[in-house]
């Protein structure tokens, strides 16, 4: 048998035994709009990366959260690539359940928005990095702020908020003041709630991990958006979350709204708003102080310590939140339906701009957002509008039904927030941080 001749059989040999086959990765996500496109997409990296091929599991936001928290958690190793948020990224890192991301020069991590990089380090190491990102800011009707002679300053007090909704709510003709969310969750209702109250200079917790709930702060904060959504709110507003939100403005039903920066590619969408024209943003607003007064999120891949194939997950991890990725999804798409909110030369594209009106707010408010420093006393935990803490999900939606208990009028702002204070309490000396 000729040399040649054993070469050709060795190989077929390892064919045949799988030694050339694929390795397959499981990437865990979210089933929104962006994570869809994504998976639409994948064909383009299989090609340039025939050894890989990628298997999706996709799950609603609560079952993914579950999932990949009792996955990682027990190290079940049953994904490769885990879609997960800032709240996990800094808890999940600190315990060493992820692996650290480094990607290559060509990947340009310098290019990350500086508060997103920032969400996602632990120590300064990557744990995760940003599939899209987002903050909070004001979407308003700029044809009914003019009507009523209603001039926002870039970034608006919630006295400013108060005195236009007042003016503009007119339900005779369909259209409530202002919209806000109400359905109880930590990062539902407590998102919103939280930023609002950061800027009435309210905090989570003080340097003891002691709560903070019946403190003042708190108490003129929820104060006015109880009786803002009471006055100027549409019905029902305790049961409203971002979805029904998003329905109610593209209606043209709310003069304004205080929510995620995402929701301004979809409000602004002739396809899907009837007021797709009439748009106009400004930055979330703010009592005392401008900490913490918009929220920091994204929805970021992240690759489990007790994954097998680390450089396969490494590869689609930086293909999918690359510069050239975001092209793709331009070329494919167009310019208004990139992922955004990750990268500062997506800013910096004038077809971008051209396309996303709300571009230069949408990044205004994501810079200010710092995870670091978002409260005016000085707090002991990371996190604009949640504390990045094990116990916070549970504080959060104890806290969260609460709040909303008080907009349905079922219980008083006062006994809510003491009924809040105390469950947080509860949390916190079950959790150890004090007796």
């Amino acid at each position: 048998m000729t040399l040649k001749t054993k070469l050709v059989l060795s190989m077929a040999l390892a064919m045949a035994t799988g030694a050339f086959a694929a390795t397959e990765i499981v990437v865990a996500t979210v089933n929104n709009g962006h994570m869809i496109e994504m998976q639409k997409l994948t064909p383009q990296f299989e090609k340039a990366y025939p050894d890989i091929k990628v298997k999706w599991v996709t799950l609603e936001e609560g079952v993914l959260r579950q999932r990949v928290t009792t996955d990682i958690a027990t190290k079940g190793g049953q994904f490769d690539v885990m879609t997960i948020g800032m709240y996990e990224t800094p808890i999940w890192g600190k315990k060493g359940w992820l692996k650290e991301i480094k990607p290559d020069a060509a990947y340009d991590v310098d290019d990350l928005l500086p508060a997103m990089r920032s969400g996602l380090s632990v120590d300064g190491k990557l744990y995760a990095v940003p599939f899209y990102g987002e903050s909070s800011m004001l979407m308003y009707r700029k044809d009914l702020t003019d009507k009523a002679g209603i001039k926002f300053s870039e970034r608006p007090t919630w006295n400013d908020v108060r005195d236009a909704a007042a003016k503009i709510h007119d339900p005779k003709n369909g259209v409530y003041g202002i919209c806000l969310r109400g359905k109880p969750g930590w990062g539902d209702n407590m998102a919103f709630l939280s930023t609002m109250a950061n800027s009435f200079g309210a905090q989570w917790f003080d340097m003891s991990w002691k709560p903070q709930l019946e403190t003042k702060p708190w108490k003129d904060a929820v104060t006015l958006y109880v009786d803002l959504l009471k006055k100027y709110g549409p019905p029902g507003s305790s049961a409203n979350s971002f979805n029904e939100i998003l329905a109610l403005f593209n209606e043209g039903k709310c003069g304004m709204w205080i929510d995620a920066t995402i929701a301004a590619s979809f409000i602004t969408d002739p396809k899907q708003s009837k007021v797709a024209d009439k748009v106009a943003f400004a930055q979330g607003p703010y009592a005392v102080t401008q900490k913490g007064a918009n929220w920091l999120w994204a929805w970021a891949l992240a690759i489990p310590a007790s994954t097998k194939n680390t450089d396969a997950a490494q590869k689609f991890i930086s293909w999918a939140t690359s510069k050239d990725y975001i092209n793709l999804v331009a070329k494919e798409k167009g310019w208004a339906s990139v992922p955004t909110g990750t990268r500062k030369s997506t800013y910096a594209n004038g077809d971008f701009l051209k396309a996303a009106k709300f571009a230069v707010a949408e990044k205004a408010a994501i810079d200010s957002a710092n995870p670091n420093d978002s409260t005016l006393p000085k707090s002991p935990y990371v996190g604009v509008q949640f504390a990045a803490i094990p116990e916070f999900q549970a504080i959060g939606i104890a806290v969260g039904q609460q709040m909303s208990a008080a907009l349905a009028g079922k219980t008083s702002v006062d006994d809510a927030l003491k009924a809040s204070q105390v469950a947080a309490d509860r949390e916190m000396r079950k959790g150890g941080y004090y007796k």
